[in-house]
């Protein structure tokens, strides 16, 4: 155990604690610890995910100036027919 408490420094502590905070407020005190415990821990486990190197599924650039295909232009779609105005195509 921590600090080598024993039976009766346990006793005298959990009395002390008891006398200040009061039984009821006890569990609402004990819930916030945990509900801050747990989001230290999250927010610790992001900061070191944070600072290892992130895996991509992206090969590496290849050097020697390799270019990127590109892709043709799409088709456009029905140029030649005007738009239909908003009322017309409701009724349709």
């Amino acid at each position: 155990m921590p600090f080598n408490l024993r039976g009766p420094e346990l006793l005298v502590l959990v009395l002390i604690i008891l006398l200040l905070f009061g039984a009821k407020r006890l569990p609402d005190v004990a819930r916030g610890l945990g509900r801050s415990l747990r989001i230290f821990k999250a927010e610790t486990k992001d900061l070191q995910g944070a600072d290892a190197p992130e895996a991509t599924d992206a090969p590496a650039a290849v050097e020697g100036g390799a270019t990127q295909a590109t892709l043709p232009p799409a088709p456009a779609a029905d140029a030649a027919a005007p738009a239909k105005p908003q009322a017309e195509r409701a009724e349709s």
